[in-house]
């Protein structure tokens, strides 16, 4: 039924006094941004003010640095920080820190890890590391004379970044090379520069849009002097310049292998007949997007885990690895298997452009430690290592779907959460832990059982 005007008028009117609204609140003080939050939209302003003090680090210098992260900041938000050990890629030994709040990922990959320690461990190459951005542009001119300024100018734009590139130049790095695209199929007018570059252990954002910049300044004053085109064809309109996350030419490989008959672990299933299965659920996923993308997923847990914990950017990583999964104009599973003269095959391509210098590597003391603690690798080695730890977290997960079944370990691990969602004391977490070794964990089964430990 629609709404009465006074009924709408109403509604409006609670939205209104329910959300505030506030001028210049950047410029106010943390603590009176803090008040100004609760006592604006907390019933219990005292409350309010204890949480949010209570994640403040005592050391005032550490908490500035994190408060100088991000704008308006009112407190740290905590993530545990766990570590995955037993990892053997490519004959040397890491433990993985891995930073995330979901149960049971730091254990499934450590189970992975334990699984492939002997059976040869894991295996990782860079395949490529090609990083791109674009200037976007409109141009209603005719084509061949835009073509014609192309190949002209384009020395130039790279001198013109000389003074941005040169440090990168010095080691190895710097542009590769850049194109013009036309694109007026898809827009009308649309061109752009797609320029690809090498950033080495830098993630390189700050540096190829800083380039981009230089070219389409470069580009669009040039153009004004450029006798081939006609007056109208020199206002070359630039829309915008920025760095793509999407980087299917900077690529790694990960993968694991070894006789079938060395992955039977019990006698309730033989080596093939679980290779067999195992291969036919990779197959489901390169077919099925719904099941595709809870399969991706499982992925991301390993990967975007160690990524937030050595300060690279998890969104752009994400962003990235979905499109990739979608290149062929279906959305489908990151990871294949295959079993071929005996042997067991699982493998995974994946993009992924990382950094361990620049951003938040130099300045978050716990992201130092995490690669320090992965022996300070190069953006190359990180790239491997990143990957793995998908791969490991994509194993464990479908070799259980393929045997006990999800819920079983995911349950148990998520056990701990719901019992200090009850607040069960440590007497009664310790019961309940042993009690649930050989009971099925659900929601409904830990309440009923600390219920009756309760009376």
């Amino acid at each position: 039924m629609p709404y009465s005007y006074q009924e709408w008028y109403l509604c409006t009117l609670t939205q209104r006094v329910m959300g505030k609204t506030i001028s210049g609140f950047s410029r106010l003080s943390k603590s009176e941004k803090i008040d100004w939050i609760v006592n604006s939209y907390f019933s219990n302003a005292s409350y309010a003010i204890g949480i949010l003090k209570q994640y403040w680090n005592t050391d005032e210098q550490l908490q500035q640095l994190h408060d100088e992260f991000i704008e308006n900041t009112i407190t740290n938000y905590y993530l545990p920080l766990g570590v995955a050990p037993n990892f053997l890629i490519n004959e040397k030994m890491y433990t993985i820190p891995m930073a995330i709040e979901e149960s049971s990922v730091v254990a499934a990959a450590s189970k992975a890890a334990k699984f492939w320690l002997d059976r040869g461990g894991f295996k990782a190459e860079v395949i490529s590391t090609k990083k791109i951005g674009q200037v976007h542009f409109m141009f209603y001119g005719e084509f061949e004379a835009l073509k014609r300024f192309f190949e002209i100018v384009k020395p130039k734009l790279i001198t013109d970044a000389r003074h941005i590139t040169a440090n990168m130049e010095k080691r190895g790095g710097g542009i590769l090379d850049i194109e013009l695209r036309d694109k007026t199929e898809d827009i009308t007018g649309y061109y752009q520069l797609h320029a690809s570059f090498e950033t080495l252990d830098a993630m390189g954002a700050n540096f190829i849009n800083s380039c981009l910049e230089q070219f389409a300044q470069t580009f669009k004053s040039e153009a004004l002097s450029f006798e081939g085109f006609n007056p109208e064809e020199r206002q070359i309109d630039v829309v915008m310049s920025i760095l793509s996350n999407y980087v299917p030419d900077c690529v790694v490989r990960a993968e694991v292998s070894c006789p079938v008959e060395n992955l039977s672990e019990n006698a309730s299933i033989s080596g093939e007949a679980f290779a067999k299965k195992f291969v036919q659920a990779v197959n489901i996923a390169e077919v099925e997007p719904y099941r595709a993308v809870t399969h991706n997923k499982g992925i991301m847990n390993g990967i975007d885990a160690v990524v937030l914990a050595t300060g690279n950017d998890f969104r752009a990583i994400e962003a990235g690895v979905h499109a990739y999964a979608s290149r062929n104009g279906k959305y489908s599973s990151l990871s294949h298997a295959e079993i071929k003269d005996g042997i067991f095959r699982f493998w995974m391509d994946i993009p992924l452009a990382l950094g361990t210098v620049g951003g938040l590597t130099g300045l978050h003391p716990l992201v130092k430690l995490s690669l320090e603690l992965l022996h300070q690798p190069s953006a190359k080695e990180l790239m491997q290592i990143v990957a793995v730890a998908g791969l490991a977290q994509n194993f464990a997960a479908l070799r259980s779907l393929t045997t006990t079944g999800i819920q079983q370990g995911h349950m148990k691990m998520h056990l701990m959460n719901i019992l200090n969602q009850f607040g069960a004391n440590d007497k009664e977490k310790q019961t309940l832990t042993e009690y649930f070794k050989t009971n099925t964990v659900t929601h409904g089964a830990v309440m009923e059982a600390l219920n009756k430990l309760r009376t």
